[in-house]
């Protein structure tokens, strides 16, 4: 998910249609290609990759653009989302920092709450998400996320709402898998590998973000610490096709750095985190 600045083995269908934080800008990527227009096909569970995969091996198909996917709840019934770059134990709490390039330095504090929502038959976590700035808020969302069985972390919609002295003037990005076209996408590969490319989301003319890992070996100093061994993506979306951002995930933390590459000059670093249990 690129965030706006207030500004398993899993049988799917497959349907066409304060501290220094440096990320290194990587070459702009190359247009998308639009999937081609295929039969309905099931796609069953395959071995998990071995050192002679290629590099971009998924042990199940990730999705693309705007293909369909149909999932299967009772492969995602009592999984815990422990995916080691998305960790979502509940209560877990991660304060970051946001400069917006502008002058403005945002506070985006990111809590997994006790609480799940049943979208598409499956019971999916909810993480509030809350932007401010100077006390005053300026996003507020709640966000729904299912891990499958293979470890896939599925993104399955947000609640989103933009604020103005405290009255909603916007829910703009707001989408829930299986309600008006919307489709589920992944937010963390299983095993994420370099150039390895995922639809994060899809609600045509919405929310349409992709993600691309760059690297396994990144490191990074924030104000939580030093980090090294880290992944990097790079997350575009078509609807904002000149903003560019690159992310960086530590095991067993997630998201650490964030930086906006092209479009802006936004930078995100992770000033605390607590994990929960």
């Amino acid at each position: 998910m690129i965030r706006r600045v207030a500004s398993a083995a899993v049988a799917i269908v497959l349907v066409a249609g304060c501290g220094t934080a440096t990320v290194t800008p990587s070459p702009s990527p190359a247009p998308t290609v639009p999937p081609k227009p295929s039969t309905t096909a099931t796609v069953v569970p395959s071995a998990p990759p071995t050192p002679e995969s290629t590099a971009a091996a998924s042990p199940v198909p990730l999705p693309q653009g705007s293909e369909a996917v149909v999932l299967d709840p009772a492969l995602f019934a009592g999984v815990a989302i422990d995916n080691p770059y998305w960790p979502l134990a509940r209560g877990s709490h991660w304060v970051y920092s946001e400069d917006d390039g502008e002058g403005n330095v945002n506070r985006v504090e990111v809590t997994v709450l006790d609480e799940t929502k049943e979208i598409v038959g499956i019971e999916a976590t909810v993480v509030h998400d809350v932007v401010s700035l100077d006390g005053e808020i300026l996003e507020d969302t709640l966000d729904w996320y299912a891990q499958d069985t293979s470890g896939n972390v599925w993104y399955m919609g947000e609640d989103t709402k933009e604020l103005e002295n405290g009255k909603v003037t916007s829910t703009e990005g707001s989408w829930e898998a299986g309600v008006d076209g919307a489709q589920a996408g992944v937010i963390m590969p299983a095993d994420p590998q370099v150039g390895m490319a995922y639809r994060q989301e899809w609600y045509t003319g919405h929310a349409e973000d992709t993600a691309e890992v760059l690297s396994l070996d990144g490191s990074v100093t924030v104000p939580a610490g030093a980090y090294t061994n880290l992944l990097q993506t790079r997350e575009h979306t078509a609807l904002e096709p000149d903003v560019v951002e690159e992310k960086l995930y530590a095991n067993g933390v997630g998201e650490v750095a964030a930086t906006q590459t092209a479009g802006g000059t936004s930078i995100e670093k992770l000033l605390e985190f607590t994990p929960g249990g």
